[in-house]
């Protein structure tokens, strides 16, 4: 695959570019296979809607079609769960859990290697990605099978890092 040049230009970030290296949903490190695409994480509601509102133009218009979106506010009731799950940028900040080149957090993060990129913060992600596991165990271990009520908030951080808690 010949390496396709993106450029960005949103409100975080004017004129970031990286290369897409890889076909769109392949080649993912093998540690990693998240049970959701972002089209079908923006579809069922995440992050109070407001996570892709000023960024469309970087990735496939097709993961707009169906979006729970809102550009003025974040707003719980579209997410999934219906609940709020999120913490604000500046907590993560704080934290030092942002990467320089992806300034929203881990979703852009794997937006953009849903998409092809590969980048020096990859492990780091990966191994993020693969700590919210946990919460799959505690889910099963205190809700019967079935119950989306059952720790709604705790469904909802994980369908924020592509586990799809509607399945067990």
């Amino acid at each position: 695959m010949k390496p396709k040049l993106v450029i960005v230009k949103d409100k975080m970030q004017q004129n970031y570019r990286y290369y897409l290296t890889e076909p769109a949903g392949k080649n993912f490190d093998p540690e990693f296979k998240p049970q959701l695409t972002p089209k079908q994480m923006l579809e069922a509601g995440i992050f109070g809607g407001k996570y892709m509102t000023d960024c469309r133009q970087e990735f496939s218009a097709s993961w707009f079609t169906r979006a729970k979106l809102c550009a003025e506010r974040h707003d719980a009731k579209l997410n999934c769960f219906g609940v709020n799950a999120s913490k604000p940028l500046s907590y993560w900040r704080q934290k030092g859990w942002i990467y320089h080149e992806d300034p929203r957090g881990w979703f852009q993060w794997y937006c953009r290697y849903y998409m092809g990129r590969r980048c020096l913060d990859d492990a780091r992600q990966i191994k993020r990605w693969k700590a919210m596991h946990r919460h799959i165990a505690q889910l099963k271990k205190h809700c019967p099978a079935g119950d989306l009520h059952c720790r709604r908030k705790q469904r909802q951080a994980l369908l924020h890092w592509a586990y799809d808690s509607r399945k067990m």
